[in-house]
């Protein structure tokens, strides 16, 4: 009997830093209201508070506070990473980053938001077409990158897309697309059902 262990590493994107920059003030700010609200129902039937939120023009006010939040959960979005390059030199991240600039000299916001990255190394890649090689290499310092943040359907898709060595993995599972989850040593992938099929037709939608 073999045993395999696996370790999570999670990478935080802007929902959760949004999120830990609750936990870490008490602060609510404006996001709640984008997409937010249904964690915010949720923690609060959680501490048995339920309903006690009204919305406001700045996002929601609330009896929510971070104390009301496990204690794992926290622990969950204090050690998330910003990015992760493992053995093989692929980088994982949320957004995307600055090329040219060493990942430890750049805000942590561009991981989270960084949305050029990626579009540059899509949009070259449409331009180029398939006719002949193009030796066009977005981000020549690792093997590999894999990001999200910007959807797939922007392009009429709920599939990956790949652009010379970025794979995007958000098939836009925020809006109407799926989750996909990959395994990135075989690009073989795996994804849920659409969006609209999982939630009930009293399910709104809050952008995000």
């Amino acid at each position: 009997m073999f045993l395999t262990l696996f370790c999570l590493i999670a990478i935080k994107g802007n929902h959760d830093d949004w999120f830990h920059e609750f936990i870490s003030t008490d602060f609510h700010p404006q996001y709640w209201s984008l997409g937010e609200s249904c964690t915010l129902k949720s923690y609060l039937g959680h501490a048995d508070k339920p309903g006690m939120f009204r919305a406001t023009r700045s996002g929601y006010k609330t009896a929510l506070v971070s104390s009301d939040i496990p204690v794992t959960h926290r622990n969950f979005f204090t050690h998330q990473r910003s990015y992760h390059i493992d053995g093989q030199g692929r980088c994982f991240v949320h957004g995307g980053f600055i090329l040219g600039r060493p990942l430890d000299r750049q805000r942590p916001q561009e991981f989270y938001w960084n949305r050029n990255l990626w579009e540059n190394a899509y949009q070259h890649k449409l331009m180029a077409g398939d006719e002949k090689p193009d030796p066009f290499a977005p981000v020549p310092d690792f093997s590999e990158v894999y990001l999200g943040h910007t959807p797939t359907i922007n392009w009429g898709t709920d599939q990956p897309l790949n652009a010379y060595n970025i794979w995007n993995l958000d098939t836009g599972a925020g809006h109407s697309g799926r989750l996909t989850i990959m395994d990135v040593d075989t690009k073989h992938y795996w994804q849920s059902d659409p969006l609209p099929k999982l939630y009930d037709k009293n399910f709104r939608q809050e952008p995000g």
